[in-house]
């Protein structure tokens, strides 16, 4: 939100990744459309603003497929298997016997997402680090080939370390929807609830009294992430800050369940302005629909303009190059 009311970019450009979706849905499109609507509400609901950026859906875009299978060419089948990512989301979903060939390349994919809008800033977690370097790297391998034509971005890490990586709630290395150990902006206040409830915090810490760890603690890592000072005047004034929390919870006397609830009210007082926004935008669906078609309208139309540049480059606007169809003409009259 701060890069799209404060920034000092040209465009903007959010999308749906329905394609990337389907890498591992492959069997069960039904509910990748189904699910699109529910992110366009999220982004919409979390602040994203139509007309400060252009959100459209990826699968509508067919240049994002033709830059893909132009990138392709360009990268080894050993370089994708070295990405500490793709290893990390292959193993997560099981597929280290039978990994489908769309979702093992993309990381290339994903580079066309990026490349095709000519993006110099890519906001993302740290985990997306070697995606971009696959990116930089084929960025540099096609305009090294053909001609200066793509650009190299750079990654935007948050300010804050820890939001960086947030774990699941189970503790687990990330995030994911599909271990089921995610906090949705569309939770209600009481699922938010059950899901803190349950969060992982430190194994060792079986009575209040007892010493405490906070690393590896996904409560405390939450709390990192998400609480500040003002949180604490407002909601736990025992408290200064969220270092002499941690200080008690390591000394013992701090039960589990006193900060669950604190960070509990610190999470629905963030989403509750989102619920309520969300909560307007569902009374007009065809609307929503309206502004993703309007924006992927405005996406091809920048798409198709890096696509002639990538053709060009490539030397394959064979329809477009009147050098080529008179030089041609001209070879086969004197043949």
């Amino acid at each position: 939100m701060q890069l799209q009311n404060e920034g000092d970019y040209k465009q903007m450009f959010v999308f749906m990744a329905d394609v990337q979706a389907l890498t591992d849905n492959a069997d069960n499109p039904e509910k990748i459309r189904q699910n699109l609507i529910e992110v366009a509400l999220d982004y919409l609901a979390a602040g994203l603003d139509p007309a400060k950026c252009t959100l459209f859906v990826q699968s509508q875009i067919p240049e994002l497929a033709e830059l893909t299978t132009y990138l392709m060419n360009l990268i080894t089948v050993s370089r994708v298997q070295r990405n500490p990512t793709v290893k990390t989301e292959i193993k997560m979903r099981n597929f280290e016997a039978n990994i489908p060939l769309g979702f093992f390349c993309y990381p290339v994919s994903q580079a066309a997402d990026i490349a095709l809008f000519k993006a110099t800033t890519v906001p993302a977690g740290e985990d997306q680090e070697p995606m971009l370097e696959v990116t930089r790297e084929l960025v540099r391998r096609f305009n090294s080939t053909y001609s200066e034509v793509l650009v190299e971005p750079n990654i935007m890490l948050p300010e804050n370390a820890t939001a960086r990586r947030l774990p699941g709630t189970d503790g687990k290395e990330k995030m994911s929807k599909s271990l089921g150990n995610c906090i949705y902006l569309s939770d209600s206040a009481e699922e938010v609830w059950q899901k803190v409830r349950s969060m992982y915090t430190d194994p060792d810490h079986l009575r209040v009294d007892d010493p405490g760890k906070v690393e590896g603690n996904a409560v405390f890592t939450y709390l990192d992430a998400f609480s500040t000072d003002a949180d604490f005047a407002d909601f736990w004034p025992e408290y200064a800050n969220l270092e002499e929390l941690k200080d008690h919870y390591r000394r013992g006397g701090l039960g589990d369940m006193k900060c669950k609830k604190f960070l509990n009210t610190i999470l629905n007082n963030m989403l509750e302005p989102m619920r309520v926004r969300r909560h307007e935008f569902e009374q007009d669906i065809p609307e929503i629909y309206n502004i993703l078609k309007k924006g992927t309208e405005q996406a091809r139309h920048t798409a198709a303009q890096t696509m002639d540049e990538v053709r060009r480059a490539m030397r394959i606007d064979y329809f477009d190059d009147a050098e080529l169809i008179s030089m041609q003409a001209e070879r086969f009259r004197n043949k």
